[in-house]
């Protein structure tokens, strides 16, 4: 007897852990982002994560990340560029991902 099906789906289970763990860092990311953001904006506390929310939303308009980009682009016009932007996206998936390397 094989062992080709328990393969296959071992595969198949850890692609699906893989892509709920991805999904989860990206919305931390864009929560830190969004929080990054809203001090920029002067929000703190309830405003802040309020915000934040918005900014984990539109990471669900479209694949990849010009969403977010575009949306913090035009809510921070004139308080951070689009290079400000990407790079605080950077920052904010490592520490997601170091948060997440630390609750396992």
């Amino acid at each position: 007897m094989s062992n080709l099906p328990n393969r296959e789906k071992a595969f198949e289970d850890m692609y699906a852990r893989d892509a709920d763990l991805r999904f989860k860092v990206l919305a931390r990311r864009d929560k830190l982002t969004g929080l990054w953001a809203a001090g920029l904006l002067g929000m703190t506390g309830d405003e802040a994560a309020e915000y934040a929310k918005t900014v984990i939303l539109a990471d669900l308009e479209k694949p990849g990340d010009e969403d977010v980009v575009a949306k913090l682009a035009a809510d921070l016009a004139g308080k951070a560029s689009d290079a400000d932007i990407r790079a605080q996206l950077q920052t904010c998936f490592i520490e997601s991902e170091r948060q997440f390397r630390e609750a396992l």
